[in-house]
């Protein structure tokens, strides 16, 4: 589908624990200036009313009638029926709430919700990471073209998603890529989630830097100690990402055994790249040894960042060569380079998930 071209409108959401930012996405693009309104987190008929208010107003702003209402929205939840289970961040919805049938009954509009982290990873699969890549591959004359991605969220949380061959996997339970429940490499009694988040960064330069974890910099404050910008425990700050890095590694590392394509990092935390992308890379290509001895890689393909412009080089150029087609006179171009690759979000993630939940409506209203 030509999402970019098509003229439909899609009114969308952030939903976030103390806001809900509503807004209309039209070729790929936000076409009204965002309506913002407080969550009303801890009462569910203020946040029911919050919800129709502000997609109201948006609605009011239009020049025609949208197609569909699709929003990011956190879980558990049965996302394909539109049913919200227990949230933490938004302690008014306890117990099961139809949301997206009161939405459509309200609105006469196809509602549709999704995990944030799904949505991300389909705006990067859209328009985001993924077709730059494919871009830079075909402008290099390779023949190798990518069609998943998993797309990582570093902030409060650790959260992901799944593409494949441009469809979101959700999961028969709408539980495919939580990727905060992988197992923490440095404390295998955690989750992921406990080595790569805000609090991760934060705790770790606190034990490091000997100071208690309220004391703790930003991690914005921390990445610029890191690099030198700001005063404060440059080898705290350093060891502080390297973790991260080294847990993330390791998730993405399990993700793309059974993903094999391309990985792109977004959320608060994916500004401060250049201090952990390296250790992803170097956690992504380790080794295993087995009871004989012998070493293999721990993935199949070798894995890139495409971050650092010569490893990036290597990657596009491949390994292509000309091969001769046995019993036949004709020849082809092959690339035996087997390989995957991490990169950060060009696009951001709040555009990234505006424009996954506009693509995702579409496509299921045909």
């Amino acid at each position: 589908m030509d999402f970019l071209n098509d003229k439909r409108i899609v009114m969308t959401l952030d939903a976030g624990g103390t806001n809900f930012v509503f807004s209309a996405v039209q070729g790929e693009r936000e076409i009204i200036d965002p309506v913002i309104l407080p969550s009303n987190a801890a009462d569910l008929d203020k946040c029911l009313a919050t919800l129709i208010s502000g997609f109201e107003k948006i609605r009011r702003g239009l020049s025609s009638q949208p197609a569909a209402i699709s929003f990011a929205f956190p879980g558990p939840a049965d996302y394909p029926r539109g049913v919200i289970g227990e949230l933490g961040n938004l302690p008014a919805f306890r117990g099961d709430v139809a949301l997206g049938p009161m939405l459509e009954e309200k609105f006469g509009l196809p509602v549709f919700i999704n995990n944030d982290g799904d949505l991300y990873a389909y705006g990067e699969a859209i328009a985001g990471y993924l077709p730059s890549i494919n871009q830079m591959l075909k402008k290099a004359g390779s023949p190798k073209r990518f069609h998943n991605l998993a797309g990582f969220t570093i902030g409060t949380g650790f959260g992901g998603g799944i593409v494949r061959n441009g469809e979101i996997f959700t999961g028969d339970n709408s539980g495919a890529g939580e990727v905060w429940l992988l197992r923490n490499k440095l404390d295998p009694n955690m989750g992921a989630e406990e080595g790569v988040s805000i609090r991760a960064v934060q705790r770790v330069y606190a034990e490091v830097a000997g100071i208690s974890r309220d004391k703790a910099p930003s991690p914005k404050d921390i990445f610029e100690i890191g690099t030198g910008r700001r005063t404060g425990n440059k080898e705290a700050a350093i060891e502080a990402y390297r973790r991260l890095g080294e847990v993330l590694g390791d998730a993405i590392a399990d993700v793309m055994t059974l993903v094999d394509g391309i990985a792109v990092i977004g959320g608060g935390i994916a500004g401060a790249h250049s201090l952990f992308l390296p250790m992803v890379v170097a956690e992504m290509n380790t080794t295993y040894r087995n009871h004989a001895g012998e070493i293999y890689r721990r993935l199949a393909q070798q894995a890139f960042n495409l971050e650092d412009e010569q490893s990036l080089g290597i990657f596009l150029k491949g390994e292509s060569r000309e091969i001769a087609v046995p019993l036949s006179h004709k020849k082809l171009i092959y690339d035996p380079l087997s390989r995957v690759g991490v990169g950060v979000s060009r696009l951001g993630t709040s555009k990234a998930v505006s424009i996954g939940a506009y693509a995702f409506a579409l496509k299921q209203i045909g």
